[in-house]
């Protein structure tokens, strides 16, 4: 954690005299009315918030995104489809059965042969007839298509579930780097605070030492304006604030109004890899990549459902009807009824059809060369990938390493500019240097944190541990 100097407390409110030399006008408070406005309505909103805040760790926020987050319940729709799609009836394993009942219903005028007079008359027939019936089609054999394309059907749905567990990994990144950034965001939040507090004594220091008479005008408005200039930045700081636990919530499917309080520490856990053991992990385990290799498994049998083309089909249609009808012609009434069962075979095989066949086969090869192809990519994208965040990492490391002894020296060297500026050793231009210095170095380390948790996890996800370590 960063040392806070000074304190928050405001600047003393100072009358000028009538008469008194370098004269300021008078004010009761070094804010502006807007700044003491913003900075009650913060308040106000802080107090509010905090009655239904909860603490919230990195585990616990995980916890909540796997559940509620919105791309992951998206994604697992999305595989309970492919799930239900992975069954014997979907590629035709089970005959389709078919019941159903037809009626006929018609009147025809027809002429009649009149043998007594030997001429046509025309006569009424009214047919009325019910047939219920049953069918049976069932394909006994296409060249194996149907167990391959029931094959394929259990690769989609491995890919889905692939591409689920992939949703997942980028949800906990997303997740971990959200919570430490809110961290982030609050840590910068205390520097800028303690850095207002300097200012706020500065300026209290510079209006007491005017009342004195020691001090110029222009002393007293350089220090307001660093004041008021800090003030705005720590105002501005409150609303990164909550725009980063507003960037939280959404990760974790929480609505806007739900608040949190991070119990996790904003530190790093420095870790030490070896760049080979990091490739073998990627190469076994990387989900992008497991998920490539399923998808050439899915080409693979492309290839073999438009080679099952080629081989005949046997196929049967089964069933049976029931016909009775009522007969209603020149007054004489005749009821039949009709009873008929079938099973009948047909076998096919197509002999040629201008070629499509074996090009569609071609098609197939074609697009197994070129999944090939995207597997030899997604490899070499893969490791150029984990060398650059290896390096990258190790930049960081020192990087951090870096910031931190920088921040001592800053911190040390604020103590030191503070006690001369008060001595009048040193002038207000070279305190408000030392000041931004500080508050630089303080920037650096936090950044060179969170730059670092980001180079780990990055780290984590390309070798296939994310979901295993968090």
């Amino acid at each position: 954690m960063l040392k806070i100097i000074g304190n928050n407390q405001e600047p003393a409110t100072r009358n000028q005299q009538p008469g008194t030399r370098n004269q300021e006008p008078a004010t009761s408070n070094p804010q502006p009315v807007y700044l003491r406005i913003v900075s009650m309505f913060l308040f106000f909103l802080l107090v509010i918030g905090g009655q239904s805040q909860t603490t919230l760790s990195l585990d616990s926020a995980i916890i909540i995104g796997l559940e509620n987050n919105f791309q992951i319940r998206i994604a697992h729709e999305q595989y309970n489809i492919a799930e239900l799609n992975n069954k014997w009836g979907t590629v035709g394993r089970f005959p389709s059965i078919n019941l159903g009942v037809s009626s006929i219903n018609r009147y025809d005028n027809t002429p009649i042969f009149d043998t007594s007079a030997f001429e046509y008359n025309r006569g009424d027939q009214y047919t009325n007839s019910l047939t219920p019936y049953a069918n049976l089609q069932w394909l006994l054999f296409d060249g194996l298509s149907v167990s391959m394309n029931k094959r394929k059907l259990e690769l989609l749905e491995a890919y889905s579930m692939g591409y689920s567990t992939i949703v997942v990994e980028n949800t906990i990144q997303s997740i971990i780097l959200g919570y430490y950034l809110a961290l982030l965001e609050e840590e910068r939040s205390k520097v800028l605070e303690s850095v207002k507090g300097l200012s706020g004594d500065r300026y209290n220091y510079e209006m007491l030492r005017k009342d004195i008479g020691s001090s110029v005008t222009f002393d007293v408005l350089q220090a307001k304006n660093s004041f008021l200039s800090d003030s705005t930045n720590y105002l501005l700081q409150q609303l990164r604030v909550k725009n980063a636990f507003l960037r939280l919530n959404l990760l974790l499917g929480e609505p806007p109004e739900v608040s949190f309080i991070l119990i996790d520490s904003f530190q790093v856990e420095l870790q030490y890899y070896e760049l080979d053991d990091l490739m073998n992990k990627m190469l076994a385990s990387n989900r992008t990549l497991l998920n490539q290799y399923v998808n050439q498994e899915i080409l693979k049998k492309d290839v073999s459902i438009a080679k099952s083309d080629m081989w005949p089909t046997l196929s049967m249609n089964a069933g049976a009807d029931y016909t009775q009808g009522w007969y209603d012609w020149e007054k004489h009434q005749n009821n039949t009824y009709l009873f008929d069962y079938y099973a009948n075979f047909t076998l096919s095989f197509n002999l040629f059809n201008g070629g499509n066949t074996r090009r569609a086969i071609e098609r197939s090869k074609i697009s197994e060369k070129i999944g090939e192809i995207e597997i030899q990519q997604a490899t070499q994208t893969l490791e150029n990938l984990l060398v650059n965040q290896f390096d990258l990492y190790s930049i960081r490391r020192q990087l951090l390493e870096v910031a931190e002894v920088n921040l001592e020296s800053a911190e040390l060297n604020m103590q030191i500019a503070t006690e001369k500026y008060r001595n009048g050793t040193i002038n207000s231009f070279n305190f408000r240097d030392v000041q931004l210095i500080f508050l630089n170095a303080s920037s650096n380390k936090l950044n060179a944190i969170y730059d670092l948790i980001d180079s780990q996890v990055e780290l984590l996800r390309l070798t296939g541990g994310i979901i295993t370590e968090r």
